[in-house]
Order: C-alpha cells, then sequence, then structure tokens
C-alpha cells in the first residue's frame, strides 16, 4: 500500500483539477524521489458502465503523470491500457494485463507485446488474411474456407477460457507450442476437445474435423495468437464480422448487413424496457439483440446505482463507525439481485464507496497477476 496515493493531483502540487483516483509507483523509493509512477487507476461506480470517455480520461491522466500504463476499474470491469506515446493523444491500445509489482523492464516490454483485446478493423482485416491463406492453400470455396476459419476462432475462444478456469500460463494457441507437440496434428486434437466442450450447444457434428493441413492451421494460428479474443467485445466482433463478409462475399451467401447507424435509431424507436421479450428472426450477427441488451442493461444498473446512492444517504443520518457503516455497504452489496426496474421491489444495493477499499481490492490483486 505505501505505493500508492489516492485522489492525487496529476498537475502539481496544490492543483485542485485533473485528480486521479489512484497513482501507483513501481517502488517506495520512485514514490519518495517524485518519480513518474507506472501506473494511474481511474474507478468508477459498480453499477455504471465504463464509456469511451473515462478510457481517454484515464489515458490523458497517465500521460499527464508520465505514467506507461493506465487502468479502467469497477467491480464489474477492470481493462488494462498502454500509453503510446509515440502516438498522438486519445490513440487507446489495450493489453491483456498490467505489470506485476517487481516486474523487470524485460517482463514488462515483454507484457506489452502480449495478448491485445481485438479493434473492429484489426479483426476484420484479419479474418479477410486467414480466409486468403485458406483459399490459396487449401483451395476451398469461400463458405468453406469461411467455416474452417470458424472453427479455428472456437478453439482460440476455448484455449483462453480454459487459461482463465485453470489459471494456466502457458497458452497453447500459439505457432510455437504447436510446433513443440508430438503428433501429427496437435491442432486437430485442440479441435477436438473444443468440439467435446461445447458439446451440449450441438455447434459442432460428433465427427467433424478440422480440414485444414496442419502448416495451414499452424499459418492462421500464427496471425490470430497475439490477440485476445475472449475479451473483445461482442459488438466489435459482429462488426467485424460484418465488414469481413460484405468485403469477402458482397451478398454471394445471402448476409446483408443492417447499418449500425439504422440499428441504433430503430432500437431507440421501440424504447425497450425490462421485461420486454425480443426476437429478431434473422439476427446475422445479433447487432439488434446486442444493442438491445445493452440499453436494457445500462437502465437496470443505473437505476440499481440509484437505489445505492439512496442507501448510501439513508446510513449519513446515522451516527456509525466507519467499520459498521463498511459492513453495512458489503452486505448490501452481496444481497443485490436486480430483478425488476420497479423501485418498489428492487433491494438497493452497489458497491463498498470508500476509496480506501478500493485500494484493499486493487492492491490485494495486483501483485498476485501472473506475469
Amino acid at each position: 500500500m505505501g505505493q500508492l496515493k489516492e485522489e492525487e493531483s496529476v498537475v502539481g502540487r496544490g492543483a485542485g483539477q485533473a485528480r486521479a483516483d489512484f497513482i501507483v509507483w513501481r517502488t517506495l523509493e520512485d514514490k519518495a524521489n517524485d518519480r513518474p509512477p507506472l501506473i494511474v487507476v481511474e474507478c468508477k461506480s459498480d453499477n455504471v458502465t465504463i464509456r469511451s470517455e473515462d478510457y481517454h480520461q484515464g489515458d490523458h491522466y497517465a500521460r499527464m503523470a508520465n505514467a506507461p500504463f493506465f487502468v479502467t476499474h469497477n467491480t464489474r470491469e477492470t481493462r488494462f491500457w498502454r500509453v503510446r506515446k509515440d502516438r498522438m493523444p486519445g490513440y487507446l491500445e489495450e493489453i491483456e494485463n498490467i505489470p506485476h509489482a517487481d516486474a523487470t523492464d524485460r517482463e514488462i516490454e515483454e507484457l506489452i507485446a502480449s495478448l491485445k483485446i481485438f479493434k473492429e478493423d484489426e479483426f476484420a482485416d484479419l479474418l479477410h488474411q486467414c480466409h486468403n491463406v485458406i483459399r490459396n492453400r487449401e483451395h476451398l470455396d469461400p463458405a468453406a474456407a469461411f467455416d474452417e476459419i470458424a472453427k479455428v476462432l472456437f478453439i482460440k475462444t476455448w484455449v483462453e477460457r480454459e487459461m482463465r478456469r485453470k489459471r494456466q500460463r502457458q497458452n497453447l494457441f500459439t505457432a510455437e507450442w504447436l510446433e513443440t507437440q508430438l503428433g501429427d496434428d496437435p491442432l486437430q486434437e485442440l479441435f477436438r476437445q473444443t468440439r467435446n466442450a461445447y458439446a451440449e450447444d450441438r455447434i459442432f457434428d460428433d465427427r467433424e474435423r478440422l480440414n485444414l493441413k496442419p502448416a495451414t492451421g499452424r499459418e492462421i494460428v500464427r496471425l490470430l495468437e497475439r490477440y485476445n479474443l475472449s475479451d473483445t467485445s461482442e459488438d466489435v466482433k459482429g462488426i467485424a464480422f460484418e465488414r469481413f463478409l460484405g468485403k469477402t462475399f458482397r451478398g454471394e451467401i445471402g448476409q446483408f448487413f443492417t447499418p449500425r447507424t439504422i440499428v441504433e435509431f430503430m432500437v431507440r424507436m421501440v424504447e425497450p424496457t425490462e421485461g420486454d421479450v425480443v426476437c429478431d428472426p434473422a439476427s446475422g450477427s445479433g447487432g439488434f439483440l446486442i444493442r438491445f441488451f445493452e440499453i436494457v442493461r445500462e437502465q437496470i444498473l443505473a437505476d440499481v446505482d440509484r437505489q445505492y446512492q439512496i442507501y448510501v444517504e439513508s446510513l449519513q443520518g446515522k451516527k456509525l463507525p466507519e467499520s459498521k457503516r463498511a459492513e453495512l455497504l458489503r452486505a448490501n452489496l452481496k444481497n443485490c439481485k436486480p430483478q425488476s426496474t420497479s423501485t418498489s421491489d428492487r433491494p438497493a444495493c452497489g458497491s463498498w464507496p470508500t476509496a480506501a477499499s478500493t485500494a484493499a481490492t486493487l492492491m490485494t490483486a495486483w501483485p498476485a497477476r501472473p506475469r
């Protein structure tokens, strides 16, 4: 905890504006000597969606403090970002993790180069590259080539989820790992495990195989291995999917997608609320369904946050020790079960709002993160 300050100005001592929620130094010595910190943390209420302007605010504060990393955080999501000083302010690059407390310079550089989240243009371009590799090497028709890409993407998703579930450090979805394995086709074995993992969802036939030569499969893995597919948002995946199909097939397989601006307009027109039933029989990439869900979720979380603020205010008039107040707020969070937008039957709930608790949460998790 000694390496951390809360509500710290990033524009100089005594300044009242531009205060970062938390600043973390690499060492106690760096902090004592006013050297640039390692990480700036921007925290938001637990029951609101962190938006793009919050990412840009974190980037702005990190640049002002000359920190190489920043974090956007609430208990619903924690995302990690690299500050790119070789790009204009506002350029955002998400990374897989933040450095371990005792990470060396080399380990920090390796972390920066590790898995990063897809941006929609990158994902669409990579899908197109993968499609060309399969068509050129395997001579498959466009639809069959796309089927093989889909299988590889399912493998990648399964491997990433297994890494997280089992807390594994070794990523099996790399060309290097495939080359070290015995057997004719280790990627085929990964597909078999993936197929079995999704058996209840009936995504693949029990006898389905990956129809790629081992060398082709390794090349596709090499193109995709650096990216984090699991943490890439559903909307980014959907938009990339639409752009890829539009560019590759141009209507040949009967797929035409509604522009996202029209999706937003149409969903807003129907004014979705919790309890509504939505049906999209030609869902394609799921743009309408995803946006409908997002709007309703934002409504619920905003109402939960409002109810929590009412609960906080109700405690302010009571003479309670800080420890008891924190206990009540923790219990409130634990019992939070938002099931209706009605204020009469939804319990007040929210986060434990003290800065000290957020600091404790961050610092407890930070040193333990795998490098």
